[in-house]
């Protein structure tokens, strides 16, 4: 008889995969700025949110969401140093550096260990910030027509799969702030960085990540919602709240982008 703690392990994997796919779909039939918007909704962070909700109690999700506003403040690292990089340089170098970046301002981000107001404003000054510097880099456009290997899609879900997998299996032995900084891992940045670059080139992948800059913004107002709310109102509610306000957010700077055009 299969152990059931197996089947719901797969269930979860399975399901974040499925999220995945789908929206790595509709993400790859866009422009950049609509693929940033799709890219930056929590495809890979909100599925294991809902995993961990369904394990740990309110409280453990609320600071999980701490966790998570730290890993989505690194991504500010990692966007500067890719989008710099992949003018000039190649795949593996720039996804490279990029993730070093991300680790290493999340490292001092745990070291430095922030306030809840302190990283609620940082995450604002920083994405504008970015959103300012990134506006050269903004409308650059593949040369040619790109065309998607057939293992993009399943390699991607095989990661975020795995993430859901492993985080939710250790959130009980690295606790809420560092299984809330897993589950927010820039598993879509990254496997879109280093799919696309090798195929429309650094710049109009970089244009990708630029244009999500401020989008990361609602994420993390979505993160800090999470862990203002979910102890009164519950993980559910809190989850489903959050959930709205980064598609409101990135709604919203679509129609801003529309309205500039």
């Amino acid at each position: 008889m299969i152990d059931p703690w197996l089947l719901m392990l797969a269930f979860k994997m399975a399901t974040a995969a499925a999220v995945v796919v789908g929206c790595s779909l509709l993400a790859e039939r866009s422009g950049p700025m609509i693929a940033a918007m799709i890219a930056t909704l929590p495809i890979s962070a909100g599925p294991v949110f809902v995993f961990l909700a369904l394990e740990h109690d309110r409280a453990f999700i609320a600071q999980g969401a701490l966790g998570g506003m730290a890993s989505n403040l690194a991504n500010a690292g990692l966007s500067l140093a890719y989008v710099l990089l992949a003018q000039r340089f190649g795949t593996l170098l720039c996804v490279a550096a990029a993730l070093t970046a991300w680790g290493a301002t999340l490292v001092l981000l745990r070291w430095l260990e922030p306030s809840f107001a302190v990283m609620v404003a940082a995450t604002i000054v920083f994405y504008g910030g970015l959103h300012a510097l990134f506006r050269p880099y903004l409308a650059a456009r593949p040369k040619t027509p790109p065309t998607r290997p057939w293992f993009l899609i399943p390699m991607r879900a095989a990661f975020v799969a795995t993430l859901a997998g492993t985080v939710t299996t250790l959130s009980a032995h690295v606790g809420p702030t560092w299984s809330g900084s897993l589950a927010a891992l820039p598993i879509v940045l990254t496997s879109m960085m280093a799919m696309l670059q090798p195929r429309i080139g650094g710049p109009a992948t970089a244009a990708v990540i630029a244009n999500g800059a401020l989008a990361l913004i609602g994420f993390g107002l979505a993160l800090a919602s999470v862990h203002l709310t979910a102890v009164p109102l519950g993980s559910a509610w809190s989850l489903g709240l959050a959930l709205a306000i980064c598609v409101a957010w990135n709604l919203g700077l679509m129609r801003l982008s529309r309205a500039a055009r």
